[in-house]
């Protein structure tokens, strides 16, 4: 994809005010996309051994060949992969809970069902599966991914529809006929397409964008926009920011291309990052631009978007949730989320972890919790279903959000009381020191005194607390072969006498599976230091730990 799609090609900030908006007056009745709130799901990941055509970590790495790793990856956010039953490794290191570091794959039927169930269980009404160019080597993994999406969707009562993405596609004009003919029309026989006013949905997305990426002329555009309403389609336009006065993002010459599709959805993400420009946008364009759709008869279908969580843009859903109210207030007749599953820009809605405890140590990704407020690693979804509500009229239209960022009765968050606390060790070897398994770097790392055991480490948590687990690590590096150590767990108020926890016993350490071992503390366990006593290990004469982390 061309990332002039998703960088910020200009703002409206400097346009004057034109007024409020009229009330919308709806152009068609409500159908799957009118009235409905419809998720972006590009669908396009991919990992080896899902067994896919590409074989190869299709979005996930920038060098496909190689698994995403810190130094090759193409993410700004992390997924959150407890509902996945199927996963795949990759070459990041632990993540913050000391769990491997996995991803999720399309050609996987599962990941699919995971999602769409998520839609239907959080109120998204109608996936918009995006379909870039399907003639080049990714053809095959994207029509096998459409199978995917029709088969969920059939599964749990979620509609969808074609979105193509003309980005970069030369020979789009006569290409995307011919994919629409030959293969992709055959869906529509699913009762799970999408219908507007009795007609299948098909959405192109890009016409008219100012970049190299989409170079194509209004002639040829208008032609596809003809041949499509011409196949009986309801048909809508993925447009430009600001198609309507053919500024910025827009080129000049496609006034009559934009106005003559069914319904428009104009592009929004990148043109906004906070309340104050949410709502300048409702003054100066989408008002303006709802106002021109109720007089021309066109459905107007505005971006909704959760923020870029790496530019901290989210606010904990106030953001989001502006968007919505303003929207709404002024009577559009869909919305278009931005994205559920994008997490190459970190707009996604899809869950994504809501500590560091979910993410890979030392990525630099961030959580949901970035602006110190937890927020569930559902918690987008969840808005979405809320602003969906509100736009079919099932709640009262309010600028409060009534969605909390943790859903009632949720227990306290587990945290690692260890991190970056205080240590001391029965001895190191060189400057190995104590200090190392409590830094967050997963390759730094103690080690004892060679040939010396028993040998000991310990961390002073900084008071009594109520510790329920311990997750030690090794360097994620396959150099660090598979080793067995010998551990004892041992627990003290006061840093003086201390008692066993957990008896003497052998922790398997595998690279292949994250380097790390789990320690389960007695329920009821309570210590302000805590201490680990090693008394053998398989893989060196000494005692090592890269990672201590004490949960509770």
């Amino acid at each position: 994809m061309s990332l002039s799609r998703r960088t910020f090609l200009g703002s409206a900030l400097a346009v004057p005010a034109l007024g409020a908006a009229t009330p919308a007056l709806a152009a068609s009745p409500p159908g799957d996309v009118v009235g409905k709130i419809t998720v972006g799901y590009q669908g396009w990941f991919a990992a080896r051994g899902d067994r896919s055509p590409l074989d190869g970590w299709w979005h996930w790495s920038d060098n496909w060949g190689q698994p995403p790793s810190p130094t090759n990856h193409a993410l700004m956010s992390w997924p959150d992969m407890t509902d996945y039953a199927n996963r795949y490794t990759t070459a990041f290191g632990s993540l913050g809970d000391g769990r491997p570091a996995t991803v999720f794959s399309n050609h996987d039927f599962q990941t699919v069902d995971v999602h769409f169930g998520w839609m239907k269980q959080y109120g998204c009404d109608t996936a918009a599966l995006q379909r870039f160019n399907p003639t080049g080597g990714e053809g095959p993994i994207r029509d096998a991914v459409t199978a995917h999406v029709r088969t969920a969707a059939e599964k749990h009562g979620v509609k969808f529809y074609i979105m193509y993405d003309v980005t970069n596609w030369s020979n789009m004009q006569s290409e995307i006929k011919a994919d629409w003919l030959n293969k992709m029309r055959a869906h529509t026989s699913s009762p799970m397409y999408a219908r507007q006013n009795g007609k299948p949905v098909v959405c192109v997305w890009g016409f008219g964008f100012n970049d190299p990426g989409r170079p194509f002329t209004p002639q040829q555009c208008q032609d596809v926009v003809d041949w499509f309403k011409g196949q009986g389609v309801y048909l809508i336009g993925g447009v430009p920011t600001h198609w309507r006065r053919e500024v910025e993002d827009s080129r000049p010459g496609f006034a009559g291309v934009y106005r003559s599709f069914h319904m428009l959805s104009p592009w929004m993400v990148g043109r906004i990052g906070n309340v104050a420009d949410a709502d300048h946008f409702y003054t100066n364009v989408n008002g303006p631009d709802q106002a021109e759709c109720n007089r021309l008869g066109i459905d107007y279908q505005p971006c909704v978007l959760p923020g870029d969580l790496s530019r901290r843009h989210r606010a904990h859903g106030d953001f989001m949730w502006r968007q919505f109210y303003n929207v709404v207030r002024l009577g559009v007749q869909g919305v278009y989320i931005s994205m559920f599953d994008e997490y190459n820009e970190a707009n996604q809605i899809a869950k994504t972890p809501e500590t560091q405890a979910g993410i890979p140590v030392g990525s630099g990704f961030l959580a949901l919790d970035e602006d110190g407020t937890r927020c569930s690693s559902d918690y987008y979804l969840r808005l979405t279903g809320d602003g969906g509500r509100m736009l079919k009229g099932q709640i009262a239209l309010t600028a409060v959000r009534p969605t909390k960022p943790m859903p009632d009765g949720t227990p306290p968050v587990e945290r690692d009381l260890a991190a970056g606390r205080p240590t001391a060790q029965s001895s190191q070897n060189q400057h190995y020191g104590g200090h190392l398994a409590v830094d967050a770097d997963p390759h730094s790392y103690w080690e004892s005194a060679n040939s010396a055991f028993p040998q000991w480490l310990q961390v002073d948590l900084g008071a009594v607390a109520a510790p329920t687990r311990l997750v030690l690590g090794l360097p994620p590096n396959p150099a660090w072969g598979r080793r067995t150590q010998t551990v004892a767990v041992e627990a003290s108020a006061d840093g003086g006498a201390f008692t066993t926890l957990v008896a003497a016993a052998g922790h398997t350490f595998d690279p292949a599976t994250g380097n790390t071992a789990t320690i389960t503390l007695p329920t009821g366990a309570r210590a302000r230091y805590v201490r680990l006593r090693f008394t053998g290990n398989t893989g060196w004469p000494a005692a090592q730990l890269a990672s201590l982390k004490v949960y509770g």
